[in-house]
């Protein structure tokens, strides 16, 4: 698939705000909500990230208060952080009835209307649930939920659907429709260049519409009826993310509860008008287009809105790093010239330029070889302190 610059960024901008996150999560979990520097370093390898940590922290001064205490560095939240995590924790408190609403969506779409805790958990950040939500959501709505263990393993433990709820039986898709009184259909975000891929889009766009929450059983595996009710479903899992966006490889843990094929992959780069792949970071993952102008998400999650603050709170923190950073640089650029300066003035202490090498009869100066590897030493080093 061709590489969309917008969505490209939308993801890396998306990478950093994850990492931090989840190292604020680290933090707050820790006694007196503060962590050793070496116990992050050893967090590091999960969140995929290599260098130091010190390093990484460093560079958000705005979101991380790093200092050393008996000769080891311990790492806390400055003050505006935590005002931020307090206002998180305030907005999902209000938004437990939506959490509940988008679980219970995700069960009604699986045909045995259960999921496995486990493979839930893979997802809760996609769908903005607490790590807590088996605790603070599901005992708060038994007419829709309960915790079974038919096998009586540990690992197999289910959330299920109490009772089908129609109200809740209704895809994003077939919403606007509703407001717009038509027919429910796929909108397609190509340019009018992508002549082949609309002639596509076009072709795939005109049978009829497969709701995501409809019974998948009677459908023919490989049929076209059973394409146009896998991408409707995956086009719902992605509207009830607070990102638009899913990785490709835990969304594929769930072939055998969603009825998904096995190349996943394939399936969506037929149709690059409604979903966009990429491999940023090496890791496949999937939008939707209509979700996104440009590289700005459209419509916003409240926990998205407080999440854009800890984002712009890092940014500020990430420019302050980088202006202390590059100050110090010309203040080493310039002690540096300041010595070879001395130096020049010691080995030759004549001011004035003789006739010969006005001439050029003396290749010296910034064509002898040594001046000249001090000069573009001096030009080019630009790097850290």
């Amino acid at each position: 698939m061709k590489k969309d610059p917008d969505l490209e960024s939308a993801l890396s901008r998306n990478r950093r705000w994850i990492v931090n996150n989840q190292i604020k999560n680290i933090i707050t979990r820790c006694p007196n909500q503060v962590a050793t520097v070496k116990f992050l370093q050893r967090k590091f390898k999960t969140l995929d990230l290599q260098g130091k940590a010190l390093n990484w922290l460093k560079k958000y001064p705005c979101c991380f208060e790093v200092y050393l205490k008996d000769d080891e560095y311990y790492c806390g939240l400055t003050k505006r952080m935590m005002f931020l995590v307090d206002e998180e924790e305030r907005v999902k408190e209000m938004q437990e009835p939506v959490f509940a609403e988008r679980l219970a969506k995700l069960l009604m779409m699986n045909s045995n209307r259960r999921l496995n805790v486990m493979k839930i958990n893979e997802l809760k950040r996609y769908y903005g649930f607490p790590d807590d939500y088996l605790i603070r959501i599901i005992p708060k709505y038994p007419e829709m939920f309960r915790l079974v263990n038919y096998s009586g393993r540990r690992s197999s433990m289910e959330i299920e659907l109490v009772s089908w709820n129609p109200d809740l039986a209704v895809s994003a898709i077939e919403m606007v429709a509703q407001k717009q009184v038509s027919e429910p259909c796929f909108s397609c975000s190509l340019p009018s260049t992508w002549i082949k891929s609309w002639e596509r889009f076009h072709e795939f766009n005109s049978s009829a519409y497969i709701s995501p929450y409809s019974d998948p059983r009677g459908l023919v595996e490989g049929s076209k009826e059973m394409e146009k009710r896998t991408v409707s479903l995956v086009h719902e899992l992605l509207s009830l993310t607070l990102w638009k966006k899913l990785s490709i490889v835990k969304l594929g843990h769930f072939g055998r509860e969603f009825c998904l094929p096995e190349k996943l992959n394939v399936l969506l780069l037929k149709h690059p008008g409604i979903f966009y792949v990429s491999n940023k970071y090496q890791i496949y993952t999937v939008l939707l287009r209509e979700g996104y102008n440009g590289s700005e998400l459209i419509d916003k999650d409240p926990l998205v809105l407080v999440k854009e603050k800890f984002g712009e709170l890092m940014q500020e923190g990430l420019h302050e790093y980088n202006q202390r950073h590059h100050t110090m640089n010309l203040e080493r650029k310039k002690k540096k010239g300041t010595i070879l300066e001395r130096s020049e003035k010691r080995k030759d202490p004549s001011t004035d330029m003789s006739e010969q090498d006005d001439q050029g009869g003396d290749v010296g100066g910034i064509f002898d070889p040594e001046e000249r590897k001090r000069f573009y030493k001096l030009l080019f080093d630009d790097g850290a302190p």
